[in-house]
């Protein structure tokens, strides 16, 4: 079966699911949503609507909003980019803001001041200085200085606030006290409501950060905050946003280490793509790369973390060569086996060939092989491959059990839970893993898997898709750099699968293990947001890269009456443990993206941008 047919099947199979579950409304709604989305226009798509937009300039409550002070750095900024950035300030559904502009333009760009200067005298929220050019990082202090507000947000002089972006910041700000928040935005070249593309981020990723800023556009946070840490830094100028909100993100843990930045899921900025701007790709200004490897390098140095900072797979992202403990921990191996023989032999003699990591052990789960060459397979391991044994299982299969059973017999730090028919690439692949999973704060590491046609089989779970979980861009092309980055750097994920994960033995022990009651299928993810709700995170990376032989096409449990009603019954179990709605909006991964495809296209409806509530 081809990839298009498979995804229509899935498609389909999922409709019927959905309609037995939450009936023929919820599915009509997703399927009109889809067919609008691929067949009608996407004019406005993130626009609200005018009965929001005119209900937010109505409401009253909009006048106890904390004021917020916009920071905006001028330098030549051209004449029509300019009116538009200030009209769209000035058309904002609230009035709790104030415009702070710094001007650096040379004298052959007097325009810029003479038109702000017309601006300033007919709105007070307006302040303006004529400063001499000392770079980005030192202009936007300039702009600081002038502000008022209880809050500052930053904006580029050539790009465009939605209007309702102070609205829906101050309604936030104020329900919330944050101490800082941000938006999602959209990328556009002539008009905002023509915009291409946006960019639907996750809540607080702090692994996806260090790798690249993934906040950028509409940040805003508490003006005290700002000043404490003295502002931005021009050492890193070309990232020094991502700087700061790595500086900021810091400082708000100091004081409380579980506090975290504030996603709220709306387009409250537009972009404007240019050959000058870092929205068309970093090629636009080669030195944002080093400036962001030196932030990042600050960081670690300023939270007491060893790693070493290097250029990621593409020009604008950064991967942390942490240093490993020393002496290397020990990882024990568990891998199930029931015959297939040449599977573990292809798995073990590629682990063995070429995993650089030396401080392994390796535990084959013998799981009621029936054929007799098994037998004798198993009885020659231990010479042929040094630390590898096998333990016998007895009992119906139920995976959660048999690796629980394996765990028994582990002595390491670390429990790597391996199937049979993975087959190792890089060598450092063990290496990358231990290093992120002996992170602060990590208990858990996964590994990207392809398919054996270098399609994506893995690259971490996100709950919700098709109502309970599926894989991140999954059937992706090998090679590529995914849905902003998230293919080529290192990810926070609410899981990963069991086909290959590295987790803490204590954190396992911490949890009881895999839950047995989760037989076959979101054992893994189960067990992952158990660990999450202990407080431990869970981590992704690009680095370490395996095949799985997993089928493609090997069956659906539909076809089998027993199969299905398993699977049905760990469907319902995974609902019951950890509540439908907490499984259905997975923190890392945006509402406004599709829950019914593993590749990050948007939602068909996008209703919540259109109808923004009060």
């Amino acid at each position: 079966m081809n990839q298009q047919a498979k995804r229509i099947k899935e498609l389909f199979g999922y409709a019927r699911t959905l309609t037995k579950e939450q009936g023929i409304g919820t599915m009509c709604v997703r399927a009109a949503g889809f067919f609008k989305r691929r067949f009608f226009g996407k004019r406005a798509r993130y626009w609200p609507s005018n009965m929001a937009l005119e209900a937010q300039r109505s409401d009253p409550a909009a006048e106890t909003f904390p004021i917020i002070s916009i920071l905006t750095p001028l330098y030549n900024t051209p004449q029509n980019f300019l009116t538009e950035f200030l009209d769209s300030v000035e058309n904002q559904t609230a009035h709790n803001w104030q415009l702070c502009l710094a001007d650096a333009s040379d004298d052959a760009h007097t325009y810029v001041g003479e038109l702000v200067q017309k601006h300033v005298a007919a709105n007070p929220r307006i302040r303006y200085v004529k400063i001499e050019n000392k770079g980005i990082a030192a202009n936007t202090n300039a702009a600081a200085r002038l502000a008022q507000g209880e809050y500052l947000a930053l904006a580029d002089h050539d790009d465009i606030l939605a209007p309702h972006a102070i609205y829906c910041m101050g309604k936030e700000l104020q329900k919330t006290g944050a101490d800082f928040a941000y938006s999602d935005e959209a990328l556009f070249r002539k008009s905002p409501k023509t915009a291409h593309v946006a960019h639907f981020k996750p809540d607080y990723a702090p692994e996806y950060l260090m790798a690249c800023n993934y906040i950028c556009h509409l940040a805003v946070f508490r003006k005290s905050l700002f000043d404490a840490i003295g502002g931005e830094r021009p050492v890193c100028d070309g990232a020094q946003d991502h700087d700061l909100f790595l500086r900021l993100i810091d400082a708000m843990q100091a004081k409380d280490a579980n506090a975290a930045p504030l996603h709220i899921p709306q387009v409250l900025y537009y972009w404007r793509v240019h050959a000058a701007s870092t929205s068309g790709g970093t090629e636009a200004k080669p030195y944002v790369v080093k400036a962001a490897q030196k932030a990042v390098a600050d960081h670690l140095a300023a939270t007491g973390r060893s790693g070493r900072v290097e250029e990621g797979i593409f020009p604008g992202t950064c991967h942390v060569q942490w240093e490993l403990p020393e002496p290397e921990p020990l990882v024990s191996i568990l891998i199930p086996n029931k015959d297939h023989v040449d599977d573990l032999e292809k798995c073990l003699f590629s682990l063995y060939s070429k995993t650089l990591y030396e401080a392994f052990e390796v535990i084959v789960i013998e799981n009621n092989s029936t054929d007799p060459a098994t037998k004798a397979y198993y009885e020659k391991l231990p010479d042929r491959y040094a630390n590898c044994r096998v333990v016998a299982y007895s009992g119906g299969f139920n995976f959660s059990r048999i690796n629980n059973f394996g765990r028994k017999f582990a002595n390491g730090k670390f429990l790597l839970l391996l199937n049979n028919d993975i087959e190792i690439i890089s060598g450092n692949w063990l290496t990358q893993m231990v290093a992120e999973a002996s992170q602060p704060g990590v208990a858990a590491c996964g590994a990207m898997l392809y398919y054996p046609d270098d399609t994506i089989q893995h690259a971490g779970i996100i709950t919700g898709l098709g109502g309970y979980a599926g894989h991140s861009h999954k059937y992706h092309k090998r090679g590529g750099s995914g849905y902003m980055f998230r293919l080529a750097t290192v990810q926070d994920y609410s899981a990963c699968t069991a086909a290959c994960l590295l987790v803490r033995t204590s954190a396992y022990d911490a949890v009881g293990g895999l839950d047995e009651a989760f037989t076959v299928a979101f054992n893994d993810v189960d067990f992952c947001l158990r660990l999450r709700g202990k407080g431990w995170r869970i981590v992704w990376t690009p680095y370490a890269e395996l095949y799985h032989h997993e089928s493609k096409s090997r069956g659906s449990d539909e076809e089998d009456p027993a199969k299905k009603a398993r699977f049905a019954k760990e469907q319902a179990r995974l609902y019951e443990v950890h509540g439908k709605q907490n499984i259905l909006h997975d923190p890392y991964y945006n509402p406004n993206l599709s829950l019914d495809y593993e590749d990050f296209r948007e939602s068909g409806d996008l209703r919540n941008l259109k109808n923004v509530t009060l």
